[in-house]
């Protein structure tokens, strides 16, 4: 127990010194933190508080926090920066004037816990500083990384600028590269949960030069070498098991340069959007393989044209052109056989074999003569890309 009052001590320089107590230095290889300046300064506030028992000053820890974010900004890491304040005091607490000038063990305890306190706000101080200075670099890196990609799938841009900025990010953009962008029912968001576990397992299973995992306009987009084929299967498959089964894929042609990334990633947008407008069912569409259309939705002016001329006849239909128009794709698409139309609409072959008839005499094509099929084909191809008759045909000049 201590029972005398002893006179004031100055703070002692710490065991081992013999001048300026030096700063810790950081194991990864960082800079020496804290510098011997802010070490001195952080004893002579516990001095204070061993002495009035009062918690560190605002001002005093607003300071802390700062000397941790420049550490983090040092790359110094945050055991080190810790450890660099906190060992030392823990050395030099007993011999702190109000430890030295305790009068019994319970003014001796008083100390400890004004002590344990401040010790406990400097640690707090010190990670929050951390953590802000942390969070703040991770937003610049996404800041620059989202810079990156709006540059490299909107355009126009340097690309000689965007081919050097690429291998920061992985990305190597030598040789042709293919986009596949997933829409999903909910929109895809950077960060968010379906996102995280795509690029996690597109990484785990590719080289990070092999695959870019982004987020642009509410859309999943995977950048991949075309030498990788294989990629956008897999990204499906990661896509699927994120989201379930409320989604559609575009896989673009692989094309070379970041140039043609850009133009592989606005034909995948565009393959997306017409599968929507088509109804096409399938979860995974390549863009070769709806070239047709695209081709069709060219010349709207052309293929007005060829839907009013060559369907306008089905206006005269009871109750419109839809029910013959619906009977008409299906039985394109069930391969212009009749039983099978039947079956997917829910009709009987007869029925369906009386309404390619109406359609011959409302139109004067026969759709089960394969020298007429082809115009009355492309003309309900016409139909559904301009969501005929749901949306009246524009006149045309």
């Amino acid at each position: 127990m201590v029972t005398g009052r002893r006179a004031p001590h100055p703070l002692p320089a710490a065991p081992g010194t013999t001048g300026p107590l030096p700063g810790a230095a950081d194991p990864a290889g960082g800079q020496t933190t804290p510098p011997p300046a802010d070490l001195d300064r952080y004893l002579e506030q516990l001095a204070r508080v061993s002495a009035t028992r009062c918690g560190l000053p605002d001002a005093y820890l607003q300071d802390l926090h700062q000397l941790a974010a420049t550490a983090a900004a040092q790359g110094t890491s945050l055991r080190t920066l810790v450890a660099a304040l906190l060992t030392p005091a823990c050395r030099a607490w007993p011999d702190l004037p109000g430890a030295r000038q305790a009068r019994d063990l319970q003014d001796l305890r008083d100390v400890a816990t004004a002590l344990m306190r401040a010790i406990s706000e400097t640690t707090l101080a010190l990670t929050e500083g951390y953590e802000t200075a942390h969070r703040a670099a991770i937003r610049g890196e996404e800041a620059t990384r989202r810079e990156f990609v709006d540059d490299l799938l909107e355009g126009p841009a340097n690309l000689g600028r965007i081919a050097e900025r690429a291998e920061r990010f992985g990305l190597r953009l030598v040789g042709p590269h293919t986009v596949s962008a997933a829409r999903a029912a909910d929109p895809f968001g950077a960060g968010d949960p379906a996102t995280r576990y795509v690029e996690e397992a597109l990484t785990a299973r590719f080289s990070v030069h092999d695959v870019l995992i982004t987020t642009k306009d509410s859309l999943l987009v995977c950048v991949s070498p075309g030498a990788v084929p294989e990629v956008p299967q897999h990204f499906a498959t990661a896509v699927r098991h994120a989201v379930g089964e409320r989604y559609t894929i575009a896989v673009s042609r692989p094309r070379p340069g970041a140039g043609g990334i850009l133009r592989s990633y606005q034909e995948a947008r565009s393959t997306l959007d017409l599968a929507a407008r088509l109804n096409l069912t399938a979860p995974v569409i390549d863009a070769s393989d709806v070239l047709v259309f695209q081709v069709l939705g060219r010349d709207h002016a052309a293929i007005t044209d060829l839907v009013a001329t060559v369907l306008g006849g089905l206006q005269a239909a009871r109750g419109g052109p839809r029910t013959l128009l619906d009977t008409l794709t299906t039985y394109f698409a069930s391969g212009c056989l009749k039983a099978t139309t039947a079956r997917r609409l829910g009709l009987s072959v007869r029925t369906v074999g009386y309404r390619l008839s109406r359609i011959q005499q409302l139109t004067g094509h026969d759709p089960t003569n394969p020298d007429q099929r082809y115009i009355l084909q492309t003309a309900a191809l016409g139909a559904q890309l301009l969501d005929w008759p749901d949306r009246p045909l524009q006149p045309t000049d």
